[in-house]
């Protein structure tokens, strides 16, 4: 892909388009944003990031030389279900959250914090695993790994998450990431 405005812009609008999907409401009253998610959303982007860790994880299983790999996403996967356990168990049978409020906010962002590492892991993992993978297994943990850069990217745009690292260009719809995963 050619970088220039009218793509950054198309892809920009598309991601755009794909949060507004996503079940989330913004509201703005006396200049105070509110920012309401659904839970079943925040649960199934939590859930992906479980299932992308596994999935790896099993790739890696049939490495012993790649066991140092397989801890560090052990460890990440942990931490996620911990996070969307705390979360899950918060929000009962709450159908949305108001971002807004600490108590979520730092609820959500743990799992967001968590997809993250997750997935850096993940990358590292099919980085440092290199030839010994092979060709169909790096491709299928790459899959993975960009279904779930996906979630990530949709998540952070229903949170108005904008930071200094680069926006990441979903390589597929949010639908086709957590069917991936």
């Amino acid at each position: 892909m050619t970088l220039s405005r009218r793509n950054f812009l198309r892809n920009a609008t598309v991601l755009a388009g794909i949060a507004g999907l996503a079940a989330c409401t913004a509201t703005t009253t006396n200049g105070v944003t509110t920012i309401t998610l659904n839970v079943t959303k925040v649960k199934d982007y939590g859930q992906a990031g479980l299932n992308a860790a596994a999935t790896v994880a099993g790739f890696l299983a049939a490495y012993p030389a790649l066991s140092p790999y397989m801890a560090a996403i052990t460890v990440a996967d942990t931490a996620l279900s911990g996070a969307l356990t705390a979360f899950s168990d918060a929000a009962g049978s709450t159908l949305t959250i108001t971002y807004n409020n600490a108590d979520w906010k730092t609820r959500v962002d743990s799992i967001l914090s968590d997809l993250n590492t997750v997935a850096t892991q993940i990358a590292a993992a099919i980085s440092g695993g290199g030839a010994v993978l092979g060709t169909t297994i790096q491709t299928d943990a790459q899959t993975a790994l960009s279904a779930l850069k996906t979630i990530i990217s949709v998540f952070e745009g229903l949170i108005g998450v904008s930071g200094a690292r680069a926006a990441t260009i979903p390589t597929m719809t949010e639908a086709q990431a957590l069917a991936a995963l």
